[in-house]
């Protein structure tokens, strides 16, 4: 870690050349030594970096290291700034910058030359902070903001390979302030949003931290605007739109309602002012830690990825059974149907999001003839068996299978997530197979085939419609990954088409 003194900067009474070894290197400080800022970067945006933590207090830029110092007002304001910063790498025009704790408590920049700029941006932040808006006619990329901004930010994501929700959009977008309510909806074939915060200084920080950060990794790129509204005028309480200060909302025709946890959790339970450790300690949910989630914090809202499953048919069910039914909606890395209870199993998912979708589209499907029923388990992990202990092969450990949907980042799966449905969408079939070859493939594992039809563009997939949304998840659960010869192995998934 080189975190060299500039000639003259000095902390807070101590000589610079014993300073260096009067401290352990890293231990907190409320002055911050960023390293690797780009050429080209504004003493606004780095500034930026530390103003949804605290109030910034003073800044010495070396653009000739490539390097600054950034002073908070507090030191809880810079140890909270470290700790959000540790998991997910900020980013300056698009570069990564790192940050660390200086062997300095203190900034003394007063005889430096070259310090107007950083004083004026500074300035300029104080001002907008204290309430008065930025001078008339400052540029808004210099980090000001101009009177009359809107609080409302209008958020596209492009590359959206796996789902994004509501939730999700609120959980990262809450740690820049207060989000009052929250509008989303597709256009052109795109993910979009309307954001409302409080105040709209929070909009203008939430824009210069977030817009063009990946909300997954390589892929859910958040890009970001002033919306022209003022304000969002929110009617339903649903999966589509929310009003975080009026949970009486009704819910809209055929919308799911929340439930009441989740009522809870999204209620008025952020704190109005992002003053200093509001950001709190944040829960990197385990997809962060699997490297999926790129901004923590950010994974389903309970973030458990392990899921309770419940109402089986004890007489049918297995472990692979699950694991292929499952992963559909994302890689199960455990499954264990329980030893004394075997109508009940607990399955383990790659992280919060997966299992969050995969609950809301199986719970409530019929499976072997039962209502299969899927919860949050308060399991944080599924336990392998230890050696010897009796088990009946009825915990496995998939971590490692070929079989996973959702590997890799990106992957043309993450587009093709539909609810169970009675066509299935077949593909990776060989030339040689037939029609008939397929049908009777269906009907022997007990199937009753409505219609069937290959695809006119590319006879390596095919859609097949059976007699029962019941028999299609069935059908998928024994016909996934069938050898059909030639190398080929048959994938099975739910279609939203219908022949």
């Amino acid at each position: 870690m080189n975190n060299s003194t500039p000639a003259g900067v000095y902390a807070n009474g101590n000589d610079n050349k014993k300073f260096k070894g009067d401290r352990p290197l890293c231990s907190p400080s409320r002055v911050l030594h960023l390293r690797k800022i780009p050429s080209d970067v504004t003493e606004a945006e780095v500034i930026s970096l530390g103003l949804p933590f605290g109030k910034v207090t003073n800044l010495l830029m070396l653009k000739g290291k490539s390097q600054a110092f950034l002073e908070m007002a507090s030191e809880e304001a810079a140890v909270t700034m470290v700790n959000y910063y540790t998991p997910v790498t900020p980013h300056l025009r698009s570069q990564p910058v790192f940050i660390q704790y200086s062997n300095h408590r203190e900034l003394k920049t007063d005889n430096l030359p070259n310090q107007a700029r950083a004083q004026a941006a500074l300035q300029a932040v104080s001002t907008v902070q204290s309430g008065s808006l930025a001078l008339p006619g400052a540029p808004t990329n210099e980090g000001t903001i101009l009177p009359g901004q809107s609080p409302v930010l209008r958020i596209i994501i492009e590359n959206l390979f796996y789902p994004v929700t509501l939730e999700v959009l609120h959980q990262i977008f809450s740690k820049f302030g207060t989000v009052l309510k929250i509008i989303t909806f597709t256009k052109n074939n795109q993910f979009q949003a309307l954001l409302q915060y409080a105040d709209p200084l929070n909009a203008h920080y939430a824009k210069m931290a977030l817009d063009g950060q990946n909300i997954y990794n390589a892929c859910c790129t958040l890009r970001i605007d002033f919306s022209k509204l003022t304000s969002l005028n929110v009617k339903y309480n649903n999966d589509k739109s929310r009003d975080f200060t009026r949970l009486d909302l009704p819910t809209g025709d055929g919308q799911p309602s929340l439930e009441p946890p989740m009522a809870a959790a999204f209620g008025l339970s952020v704190p109005a002012g992002l003053g200093p450790g509001a950001l709190g300690p944040l829960a990197i949910t385990s997809s962060a830690v699997t490297g999926r989630m790129a901004i923590p914090g950010a994974g389903g809202m309970p973030g458990n990825s392990v899921l309770l499953v419940t109402n089986l048919n004890p007489d049918l069910i297995t472990p692979h059974g699950l694991f292929i039914l499952f992963g559909v909606y994302g890689d199960v890395h455990r499954v264990k149907i329980m030893f004394n209870k075997k109508e009940n199993a607990l399955v383990q998912m790659a992280d919060a999001n997966q299992a969050q979708l995969a609950m809301n589209h199986l719970s409530g499907q019929r499976l072997y003839g039962k209502v299969l029923r899927a919860t949050l388990s308060k399991h944080q992990a599924v336990q392998l068996p230890r050696e010897g202990q009796e088990d009946q092969g009825l915990t496995k450990d998939f971590s490692n299978s070929p079989l996973h949907r959702f590997k890799k980042p990106g992957s043309k799966n993450f587009q093709n997530i539909f609810p169970p449905s009675a066509t299935l969408h077949l593909s990776n079939i060989p030339p040689s197979v037939t029609v008939d070859d397929l049908k009777n493939l269906f009907t022997e594992a007990g199937c009753s085939v409505k219609a069937f039809k290959f695809f006119q563009k590319d006879r390596k997939m095919a859609l097949i419609q059976l007699g029962s949304v019941e028999e299609a998840i069935q059908a998928l659960i024994e016909l996934h990954n069938h050898d059909l010869g030639e190398n080929h192995h048959l994938r099975v998934s739910f279609s939203k088409s219908t022949i």
